[in-house]
């Protein structure tokens, strides 16, 4: 992307064809499917690219096993719906983004012979039902197998297993990815940019947002034709802006995951806990070089803070372990994170649980606001294709095919499982460092490593012994709009989701790269660098963990 005084210049003040409003997993597919439609397209968001709900999932591409049941149990054509669409998504998903995404193989543990034949037919017809998109066959696996996959799962009653196949992703970088091939098309896109109000034409048609940008604290006006309301969990507060008269229909769930070292359940697969006490399921996820446990299901409001809880905390645990052969204690946590899933509801009395995860377009007949409402990650692109064909209409021009299908996304052009070794054998890395930038890069590692070659020590870890390395700073910081140290900590290089306690310590020396970069003051620098520490420390004291300084984690280190 285009340095962000230079994105403004292409902002402020101009006309678009379309603007999008939000810049997650939907606003950015949205925003990728109108350029490409040959619309002109600016998107805006008030925080970061996947700054809320688009970095708070659980990683998988997946149709909905648990949808899948409630369709069948409960006779609803929207769940059906819902696994339909995805199942045949998360195959783009994949292809479209091989340096982000990987097949991955799930197993349902069993301990009881009906349940394992409920689970074999069940997911017989999770296959069938994608048909030419199906990834893997599912299959019945035996006690032996089941224990050698996964040895610390609890050994007393269980007969064996079922396996099925679904996919996994990196969320916050397949959003930056459709953000990144989004500018490449030409569209503009800025961060931090927050719509405060709406201009209209003499006909009351919505013409044009008031926009505050409040990094460089600047105001602007941006005028558009079609005005797309793609902001999740805060799609009520758009929609009432555009029509104070609007009824609310987002009823928001709270999904909140801890993360684990990978020992304490050693294994390739992923598990699947069929039924928790609340009739969820849980999934229990390798996820780089983690172990990701979630999710929790609370209903929660747009205004409150999302957060892993002691409460969250307690209930993953306790389901958790009734598998494991050896307990895992809340100790043991390294991280966690927690997002609000956005849902279109009938009713006020009905449970968030029950609440079908499809999608809903929107055209306020009084504004001319189009909001996509609803839907989940795999189906991110399908949603957009039919928004975008909604603003085509709104627009008067002819509904055109979405060119997305098979849109290979930026790092993933000429990507191959061996980039890491290319890597190493270009630069004088770490396979680690290798292995790190190409899954989180693609093919745009080469762009972050040529940095190295200025010298000023880039091409040395951030952290001791940890894989990412200063260049990625400058990288983000230059090409992908980062400006804070959580943009780069959390959804660019990924240290927060790995270690609360490494974020910490990363903290000081990427504040003092992003003050390089952003010519911070040196209070600003230290405000920044306070301002991020203390948000950790209280993620830890929500879970009920102890807090941590930088100079007390480094003191740590050095100690270990």
């Amino acid at each position: 992307m285009r340095p962000r005084d230079q994105q403004l210049q292409g902002i402020a003040g101009k006309s678009f064809d379309v603007c999008v409003i939000g810049g997650g997993a939907t606003g950015a597919a949205c925003s990728l499917d109108a350029q490409l439609r040959g619309l002109r397209t600016v998107m805006l968001d008030a925080g970061d690219f996947a700054g809320a709900t688009s970095s708070a999932a659980t990683k998988i591409v997946h149709g909905g096993v648990r949808y899948l049941e409630e369709a069948i149990k409960d006779v609803d054509p929207k769940e059906y719906h819902v696994v339909v669409r995805a199942l045949h998504e998360r195959v783009r998903m994949l292809n479209n983004a091989p340096h982000l995404t990987r097949q991955l193989a799930f197993v349902v543990p069993s301990y009881h012979w009906l349940n394992a034949a409920y689970l074999d037919i069940g997911l017989k017809i999770y296959d069938w039902l994608a048909g030419s998109a199906r990834i893997a066959p599912s299959k019945y696996v035996s006690r032996e197998e089941t224990l050698e996959r996964m040895p610390n799962l609890k050994q007393e009653g269980l007969i064996g297993s079922v396996q099925y196949a679904d996919g996994q992703f990196d969320d916050a970088r397949y959003c930056l990815a459709l953000a990144q091939t989004f500018s490449e098309a030409g569209g503009n896109a800025l961060n931090y940019a927050r719509v405060t109000e709406f201009g209209r034409n003499s006909a009351g048609r919505l013409s044009s947002v008031h926009v505050t940008e409040n990094r460089a604290g600047k105001q602007f006006v941006v005028n558009a034709k079609v005005f797309i309301n793609a902001t999740g969990p805060f799609t009520d507060a758009i929609r009432t802006l555009a029509t104070p008269t609007v009824h609310k229909r987002m009823r928001l769930s709270k999904g909140a995951h801890i993360l684990f070292p990978r020992d304490v359940f050693p294994c390739k697969d992923a598990m699947l806990i069929p039924k928790t006490d609340d009739g969820r399921v849980l999934f229990v996820v390798p996820w780089r070089g983690r172990l990701l446990v979630g999710t929790t299901e609370q209903e929660v409001t747009p205004d409150e803070e999302y957060f892993v809880s002691r409460e969250d905390v307690d209930f993953m645990l306790g389901q958790l372990n009734k598998y494991l052969e050896h307990p895992v204690k809340a100790s043991q946590i390294v991280s966690g994170f927690a997002g609000a899933r956005p849902l279109v509801s009938a009713g006020e009395n009905e449970s968030t649980q029950k609440i079908a995860r499809d999608d809903v377009i929107e055209v306020d007949a009084k504004s001319g606001l189009i909001s996509i409402m609803g839907g989940k990650w795999t189906t991110h692109r399908a949603m957009a294709e039919d928004t975008v064909a909604a603003a085509q209409k709104a627009l008067g021009v002819p509904v055109t095919e979405s060119p997305t299908r098979s849109h290979v996304l930026h790092g993933g052009e000429g990507f191959s499982n061996d980039l890491s070794e290319k890597l190493t054998a270009a630069f004088p890395i770490s396979k680690e460092t290798a292995r790190h930038l190409a899954a989180k890069f693609g093919t745009a590692a080469w762009k972050v490593l040529e940095l190295t070659k200025g010298g000023a020590n880039l091409g040395q870890p951030i952290l001791s012994g940890s894989p990412q390395i200063q260049a990625e700073v400058v990288y983000c910081v230059r090409e992908e709009l980062a400006a804070t140290i959580e943009d780069i900590l959390a959804r660019r290089i990924g240290v927060q989701f790995y270690s609360w306690r490494d974020a910490i310590r990363c903290a000081p020396p990427v504040g003092k790269l992003m003050a390089q970069e952003l010519q911070w003051s040196n209070d600003q620098t230290q405000a920044a660098v306070e301002a991020y520490v203390g948000k950790i420390n209280h993620y830890l004291e929500k879970a009920g963990l102890e807090q941590e300084t930088p100079s007390g984690a480094a003191g740590r280190a050095s100690a270990d």
